[in-house]
């Protein structure tokens, strides 16, 4: 039948006033963006539009996603789309655990945002909520595929909400308050160690002396400081059981000291819980295929916790010159033809897959077993 038939139109009239050559009247079975679902019009307009999407929610879980600034958070729930903020303070946080628990979402997403993101998470793991904290690059990645190019505190709530209800993050226990104490003092000690190379390269290019002897004060006073901040790092390993005896077995290893030590307790606390292929993507140096057809593109190692692998490196080099089983690894890569820098990388993935299973096996190093 033609569509300008008068017999059609009138049919089409007949249903409610609704012709069929009106824009709205007439659906294809695929949505604005090519793909096969529901009319947006039967979406967006109208009682029975209404209706469908009540009913497609109903009994679907929730997921909520939070977007965390300094004076507030941003909250948006999914697949219902309501949204609201609380203040980002202790009543407003409180208010925010309450009315979460009576929606029991099955989860609640927040971006890591330098430690900004802790009290609310804390918060939100105490009242016993699914809480995820996930990498904010990955987020953003997101939302360019989804083509949300704008960018505001609710906007970016939403496509939270919509990255929990789509990937469904791993959920990981919140680090305990002695841990986030723990983790803030290696946070320090970094920086200061940041603030002593700074100086010392200030130092080296300065040319008056009164500068150079503030520059001088200034190194005393940051090796001081360091010298103290080890310290306390060394009684807070000793006042826990599980830690003590956490560093007692990775200062087994030839080439882990103090610093390696204490860096994979506050900032892997992952390792002996995960295999050895995880532990090495987490950390950043597991090897990415980079293939496409015919073509065999060269591995990379990407990503990571990049004070970790940092902090693993300097035991590697270490661990290639005292510690026999990383010694003689590292000779027969360069003996194969790797370069330098390829066999050092294998090395430290070598290395922290062997400290992995000394962790979780709670077996003191053995140079015959690895």
């Amino acid at each position: 039948m033609l569509l300008g038939d008068p017999a059609a139109r009138s049919k089409g009239h007949g249903r409610k006033g609704r012709s069929v050559d009106g824009g709205a009247g007439s659906f294809s079975s695929k949505t604005s963006n090519g793909c096969l679902g529901t009319s947006p019009h039967l979406q967006a307009r109208g009682r029975k539009g209404g209706n469908l999407r009540r009913e497609q929610g109903a009994g679907e879980s929730m997921f909520i996603g939070i977007d965390v600034s300094k004076t507030k958070l941003d909250v948006a729930v999914r697949p219902s789309g309501e949204r609201w903020s609380v203040s980002n303070e202790e009543k407003g946080v409180s208010q925010l655990c309450q009315r979460l628990q009576s929606l029991s979402p099955q989860m609640v997403v927040l971006e890591a945002t330098g430690g900004l993101e802790l009290p609310v998470a804390s918060a939100l793991a105490v009242t016993k909520l699914p809480v995820a904290v996930v990498n904010p690059r990955q987020v953003r990645h997101f939302a360019k595929a989804l083509n949300r190019l704008a960018k505001t505190d609710a906007i970016d709530a939403d496509v939270i909400a919509q990255f929990a209800e789509a990937v469904k993050p791993e959920l990981r226990p919140i680090a305990d308050a002695d841990m986030q104490r723990f983790s803030e003092l290696l946070t320090r000690r970094r920086q200061l160690v940041e603030m002593l190379v700074s100086e010392k390269n200030r130092l080296a290019v300065a040319t008056t002396k009164p500068v150079k002897q503030r520059i001088s004060y200034h190194l005393h006073f940051l090796k001081e400081e360091l010298k103290s901040l080890d310290q306390e790092l060394e009684k807070e390993i000793r006042a826990s059981p599980l830690w003590r005896e956490k560093d007692d077995l990775l200062q087994s290893v030839p080439g882990v000291g103090p610093v390696v030590s204490r860096v994979l307790i506050g900032e892997l606390p992952e390792l002996g819980s995960l295999t050895g292929k995880e532990i090495a993507a987490l950390v950043g140096v597991a090897p990415f295929n980079h293939d496409s057809g015919k073509l065999r593109g060269q591995r990379h190692i990407f990503g990571g916790r990049a004070y970790v692998r940092t902090t693993l490196y300097m035991a590697a080099v270490c661990g290639t010159r005292w510690n026999p089983v990383l010694k003689r690894f590292y000779a027969k890569l360069l003996a194969a033809g790797k370069p330098a820098a390829v066999a050092l990388t294998a090395c430290i993935r070598k290395l922290l897959v062997i400290l992995n299973a000394m962790v979780r096996d709670q077996r003191p190093w053995a140079p015959e077993v690895a």
